[in-house]
């Protein structure tokens, strides 16, 4: 007989966090070779070999005379583009994860393959509903119907690692589950050592694969897949985020949905079901009221994750950032998060308090040399801070100039190359969101002075930004 659904609920509603070494990561090895990666490389090679040749073969048609016109042909480069990505979603989740992390790092890789790989953000085919139940009932050792008064079959979204169903709570609250994909974990494992001996190569061949980094490419898709395999760690990031949001009190109209504990599991997460639309729907969101109050509302919320809370949003693409049917905001999924460390939130403070205050971008160098990243130890902190305000300069000056921070991170990590100052992961992963960032800003606010906005800074600077605010006789939003 089953057990009393309703008295489960009420066990629910108590925060019952799973002891702390269910939060521990495996890490099998990445260099790790064997009969199933070999097969793999076989595949793998097999499908890039078709794939480009298919779209070779297509273009080649498409500019005979008389089948497109001669202005509708595109350059090689973009054909092969479209023909990695076609590999991409043939060869399955861990290479459709490799495309959303080239969409999202447009800056790093050829425009035409970080173009053709925003294919890669949309869903992917769904695996079948026993599967997924098998998983939960699995994961949590019940019966889907001692937990749920209704579960979906029919998922509301899938994707390369997960998808989600939606879900009836026995007391009647409204959530969802997300459920792993069966034997992903196995498989990515394999699919990233055959990535890592492909890269590898790759370099030793190609200039262009030796300034891509791509063994640094499939190194860093490593730690971000073991890490996200474990669904608890994901669920914890969440649960910290929606806490962080409350600290200041005037986060209210950004949310993050509550994640109900007694339902997760290391493969599947159970949380409030929010209902809203992507940012990207512009003409939906372009109705707001204000949609410029939206995108600083945003920004507001990630900056002070990174510069006052030291965790933030790690993807920050626009099915994971939703206009509610309230009005509200809401940030989603939190299998990539950014851990900013203190010393490196130092300078981001630092960089962001010259921006918006005194031009002095001396304690920026101060914050770089105390963690040992100058090659040049003996340069004096002023000069440096000097040269760093040139460099910025162009980007910072004038009272209505926009700052564009996705260019001033990539200045700043320019710079630092120059002066053999090394790329830190937190810096450029924070780079990546604000390239998002920028693009919603583009369609939604285009006339925002987004380096200038005082809004952004009030939690973190708050004495210095009321000073300011006075001064200038403006009234922040609530």
């Amino acid at each position: 007989m089953s057990a009393d659904p309703l008295s489960f609920a009420t066990a629910s509603r108590t925060e019952h966090r799973p002891p702390a070494e269910a939060f521990a990561v495996d890490r099998p090895r990445l260099d790790a070779f064997g009969v199933p990666e070999a097969l793999r490389m076989l595949t793998i090679a097999l499908v890039f070999g078709v794939a480009l040749t298919r779209r070779a073969i297509v273009e080649a048609a498409r500019s005979v005379p008389g089948m497109r016109g001669r202005a509708g042909r595109r350059t090689r480069r973009a054909v092969l583009a479209e023909g990695v990505v076609d590999a991409f979603e043939r060869l399955g989740p861990m290479f459709v994860k490799l495309g959303q992390l080239i969409a999202s790092s447009s800056g790093a890789f050829p425009r035409e393959l970080s173009d053709a790989c925003l294919r890669c953000l949309d869903d992917v085919p769904p695996f079948p509903a026993a599967a997924a139940r098998r998983i939960v009932e699995q994961d949590l050792g019940r019966p889907i119907g001692d937990m749920f008064v209704e579960f979906d079959d029919v998922p509301l979204s899938a994707a390369s690692v997960a998808q989600v169903h939606a879900c009836v709570l026995a007391d009647g609250r409204e959530a969802v589950v997300k459920v792993q994909r069966p034997g992903i974990a196995r498989r990515m494992i394999v699919d990233l050592r055959a990535a890592l001996v492909l890269a590898k190569l790759l370099e030793r061949r190609s200039e262009h694969a030796r300034i891509a980094n791509a063994v640094g490419v499939v190194h860093d898709l490593y730690e971000v897949t073991v890490a996200e395999l474990n669904f608890l760690i994901e669920a914890d990031n969440q649960s910290r985020v929606r806490a962080n949001l409350g600290v200041f009190g005037d986060n209210t109209e950004v949310v993050v949905p509550e994640i109900y504990w007694e339902l997760c599991g290391p493969r599947c997460i159970c949380m409030q079901r929010l209902r809203g639309v992507p940012l990207d729907q512009f003409d939906v969101v372009g109705e707001h009221a204000d949609p410029e109050l939206l995108i600083r509302r945003l920004v507001k919320v990630w900056l002070e994750g990174v510069i006052v809370h030291g965790l933030f949003h790690g993807d920050v693409h626009a099915g994971n950032l939703w206009l509610l049917e309230d009005g509200k905001l809401a940030m989603l999924d939190f299998g990539i998060v950014g851990m900013m460390s203190p010393p490196w939130r130092a300078m981001v403070r630092a960089m962001f308090y010259a921006s918006a205050f005194d031009g002095d971008f001396t304690p920026v160098a101060t914050t770089l040399r105390e963690l040992d990243l100058f090659a040049e130890q003996s340069t004096d902190d002023t000069a440096i801070g000097r040269q760093l305000a040139i460099v910025l300069g162009p980007i910072l000056s004038g009272e209505l100039a926009r700052l564009d921070l996705k260019t001033i991170t990539a200045a700043l990590l320019d710079f630092g190359k120059r002066r053999g100052v090394a790329g830190p992961e937190q810096l450029i992963l924070m780079g990546k969101q604000l390239g998002y960032f920028e693009r919603y800003a583009v369609a939604l606010a285009p006339g925002w002075q987004l380096g200038r906005d005082l809004y952004l800074l009030r939690n973190i600077f708050p004495s210095e930004v009321a000073a300011k605010a006075e001064e200038r006789g403006i009234r922040l939003p609530d």
